[in-house]
C-alpha cells in the first residue's frame, strides 16, 4: 500500500497531542508520520497493519508505533454501517521524540525510554497488565493540563520501557521507501485482497490487478513486501479468524471456511504457526482474560 505522510496537528499551548476519536475513519488509511503514536482502542475492532505485520485488533488493545513506521487500522464494515450498533472509542497520543528538548533522552536516567522508542520503530503491541496501566494513563491525559501532561506521558512510556509484556510487530528488515508508481501498485493489490480474501483469489486475477503477468507477479510481490502473496493472504485470514473466535458465534469448523480457508487441517496448521496457539486455546485464553 502507498503510505501517506500525515501532518499531526497540536494546539499551540501543548507540546504534544492527545485526542479521543469516536469515528472509525480517522485511522482507516495507510499512513505514517514523524511523531511517535501511542494508541488505545477502548472500543472497536478490525485488521491491524503495522509495517509488514498483519493481525486482528480488538477493544482493549494498546500499540506503540515509532516515528516513520507506516500503519493503519481497518475497522470492520459494521462500524461504518449507521444501522449497526457498533461504536468506536479510541485514545491516541502523538509526540515527537525530542518534544522534551534535545538533551532529555540523553540523560542517563532516561536510557530505558530512549531504548523503547528505538524498539517502537518496529511497532510494539502492549499486552498483559501493562496494557491496562497505559490505557489508564491515556484516559487521564485526555483531561489533564500543565506539567502533569508531560509527567503522565513519561510515566506511561516508563511503564512500557520496564515491561516484559511487549510484542514486536513489524520485521526488522521492513522498509517502506518505494517509488511512487510502485506504491500505487502495492496499494491496488492490498485493497483488492482485503475485499476478497474470503474466497479463492486466482493468480491471473491478482496479477491483472497489479497490471503485470502472472509469471512475474509472485516474484514482484515478494521483492516489494518480503513475503509471498500466499503468506499475506494467510495472515489476513488468520486475523479474521481471530475476530470470529473472539465473537464466539460459530463453531471453529464453520469459522475456518468463513475466514477463507478451504480445509480444516490447513486452517489449524497456519493458525497455530502465526499465533502460536491452536484456535481452541486462543479462544479459551481470550475468554479467561475477560
Amino acid at each position: 500500500m502507498r503510505p501517506q505522510l500525515l501532518k499531526v496537528s497540536k494546539e499551540i499551548r501543548h507540546s504534544f497531542s492527545v485526542r479521543q476519536d469516536l469515528v472509525p475513519y480517522i485511522n482507516n488509511r495507510w499512513h505514517y508520520h514523524q511523531e511517535v503514536e501511542l494508541i488505545h482502542f477502548k472500543k472497536g475492532e478490525g485488521t491491524q497493519f503495522v509495517g509488514d505485520s498483519i493481525r486482528h485488533f480488538k477493544h482493549g488493545d494498546v500499540v506503540l508505533v515509532g516515528s516513520g513506521l507506516p500503519h493503519y487500522w481497518r475497522f470492520h464494515d459494521a462500524f461504518f454501517d449507521e444501522h449497526e450498533a457498533a461504536t468506536v472509542d479510541i485514545r491516541v497520543c502523538h509526540f515527537c521524540e525530542n518534544f522534551w528538548g534535545e538533551q532529555f533522552l540523553q540523560l542517563p536516567e532516561n536510557i530505558k525510554i530512549k531504548n523503547i522508542l528505538e524498539k517502537a520503530k518496529r511497532g510494539l503491541q502492549i499486552t498483559g497488565k501493562t496494557r491496562h496501566v497505559v490505557a489508564e494513563f491515556l484516559d487521564v491525559l485526555l483531561n489533564t493540563e500543565g506539567p502533569h501532561r508531560i509527567m503522565l506521558l513519561t510515566q506511561a512510556l516508563t511503564a512500557i520501557a520496564e515491561s516484559d509484556q511487549l510484542q514486536p510487530l513489524s520485521s526488522i528488515g521492513f522498509k517502506h521507501e518505494l517509488p511512487e508508481n510502485e506504491n500505487d501498485r502495492i496499494n491496488a493489490i492490498y485493497d483488492f485482497s482485503l475485499k476478497n480474501f474470503k474466497r479463492p483469489i486466482q493468480l491471473d486475477e491478482i496479477a491483472s490487478v497489479a497490471n503485470i503477468s502472472p509469471n512475474s507477479f509472485c516474484r514482484y510481490f515478494k521483492s516489494k513486501t518480503s513475503k509471498t502473496f500466499s503468506q499475506f493472504l494467510i495472515e489476513v485470514r488468520v486475523g479474521y479468524a481471530c475476530k470470529l473466535l473472539i465473537e464466539n458465534k460459530m463453531s471453529i469448523k464453520q469459522l475456518c471456511f468463513e475466514s477463507g480457508f478451504n480445509n480444516f487441517t490447513s486452517f489449524h496448521k497456519y493458525f497455530k504457526l502465526i499465533t502460536g496457539k491452536s484456535p481452541l486455546n486462543y479462544q479459551k485464553e481470550f475468554i479467561q482474560k475477560q
